[in-house]
This record gives C-alpha cells, structure tokens and sequence, in this order.
C-alpha cells in the first residue's frame, strides 16, 4: 500500500540528511578568519553608522514597498497562469472568480500608488 512512497520518503530522509550534516559539519570545516570588516555588517558599501540617522532608520522603506510589490505581482501570476491555461474548463464561475480576483490586486496596487509607494523623489 505504501510502495508507491518508498522514493519519496527516502528523497526527505536524504534532504533532512543533508541538511543535518551540512549544519553540524559547517563550524569545523568552514574558515576561521575572522577580521573587523568580515564582523561588520554590509549596507551597499556605505560605512555603517553607530547611531540611527533622525528621522528613521538606514534603509528607505522604499525599498521595502517595492519589494511588497514584486511580491504581490509574483502572487498575482502564479495564481492568473492556471486560469489562463484552464479558461475553458472553468467557464462562468472561473471567469468571476479571477475578475474579483484582479480588482483585489488592482485595489491593492491603487492603494500603494495613492500613498506614494511608487514615487521615487
């Protein structure tokens, strides 16, 4: 009854293995040169500051957004492509399900727009 899982579990029983090795194994086989700037941390070549510059943190929160958006867009794809491809077999209930589906995301990308999430200035 279980046949057919036999490779599977041997496949997460190798990964879990793996994984396990590769976390244990790390501290004695990995280098142990440690210098002032391997210590520090990395912000895009600009020397890092002690104390927070006023008025918030390093990094714009800018960024953050436009990686919210490039997020969501990935969600909105990986969702849209199987409908795409299934259009026929859906028929009328897929057809308003993806509708309500894009004025989400077309909701969401107007919000970010309004708030000036996509101004760079």
């Amino acid at each position: 009854m279980l046949d057919p899982y036999v490779p599977l579990i041997v496949m997460f029983v190798l990964a879990a293995a793996f994984g396990l090795f590769s976390v244990t194994a790390a501290p004695f086989i990995g280098p142990h040169r440690y210098n002032r700037a391997k210590l520090d941390s990395y912000e895009c070549g600009i020397e890092p500051s002690p104390q927070p510059v006023a008025g918030g943190g390093r990094i714009p929160v800018a960024y953050y957004l436009t990686a919210m958006l490039f997020i969501l867009f990935d969600i909105e794809m990986v969702f849209l492509y199987p409908f795409a491809v299934n259009i026929d077999a859906l028929g009328l209930f897929g057809l308003v399900e993806i509708v309500l589906f894009v004025a989400t995301v077309a909701f969401a990308y107007a919000y970010v727009w309004r708030r000036g999430g996509l101004d760079w200035s």
